[in-house]
């Protein structure tokens, strides 16, 4: 059971670093073009946060090695991803995102740190925290759920791609079958609702791909305008749920 959990747990690792990847595509339209033009930083300040708070329940909880290398990659990437936003975004928006990153990515994992380190120990400790990334993973899981109105909207999946959706619904499969193999349920709750959003997106895909007449767009035009709008949509509902964060 220990060698399938952890081939398991692996194989979750790299579907992760695939998702913690996906938006490579925006950053370097970033890059290019030297702006990040009306791309929000919010989504990825609450990665951020999401992969620092798994990345210390992981350490924290004896046998989640796994859990905690994954996000800490996670945090490296949407690290460059914040400091890329703070390089190359307006004026008006640099100090919105310095703002928010002090807050949630240094502030809010500083307190929890220290709180849980003097206050709580032992198995409390560890299910706090684990609450903590619970909560905030069902807020991440959450955010594809925008595009999914759209496709139902505009009756098209051009703003939602095929193989994002795909990996959305793999890391939930996995994560979830790992959770279960090793009795983890703040791991195995949100990926199992990342799960079944993903089965939801999928079956989106097959009912209205089969409708959507052919576009003069590219692939990449297209995945770039699903990714403005998922970023924009996401961050109005962490917004909402920044009290809860």
């Amino acid at each position: 059971m220990t060698r399938l959990s952890f081939i398991v747990g692996v194989v979750g690792n790299i579907i992760s670093v695939l998702l913690f990847l996906s938006p490579v595509g925006t950053f370097r339209r970033i890059l290019r073009n030297r702006s990040t033009e009306e791309f929000e930083s919010l989504p990825y300040i609450c990665t951020l946060l999401n992969s620092a708070l798994w990345t210390y329940y992981g350490v924290t909880k004896p046998g989640s090695f796994l859990v905690a290398t994954v996000n800490g990659f996670g945090v490296v990437v949407e690290m460059i991803y914040v400091t890329l936003f703070l390089i190359f975004a307006p004026p008006t928006m640099r100090v919105k995102t310095g703002m928010l990153f002090a807050l949630l990515d240094v502030g809010f994992p500083a307190a929890t740190v220290l709180a849980t380190q003097l206050i709580l120990k032992g198995d409390l400790r560890i299910d706090v925290i684990g609450f903590l990334c619970a909560g905030l993973n069902i807020v991440m899981y959450g955010s594809p759920l925008a595009a999914m109105k759209t496709v139902v909207t505009t009756k098209s999946v051009e703003y939602m791609p095929f193989l994002l959706s795909f990996f959305v619904f793999l890391n939930g499969v996995v994560w979830t079958f790992y959770a279960v193999l090793v009795e983890d349920y703040f791991l195995g709750v949100p990926n199992g609702i990342g799960f079944l959003l993903g089965t939801a997106q999928l079956l989106l895909y097959a009912i209205y791909s089969r409708r959507q007449r052919p576009s003069k767009a590219s692939s990449h035009d297209l995945e770039d305008e699903w990714q403005r709008e998922r970023l924009i949509s996401s961050s109005s509902t962490n917004l909402e749920e920044k009290n809860e964060v």
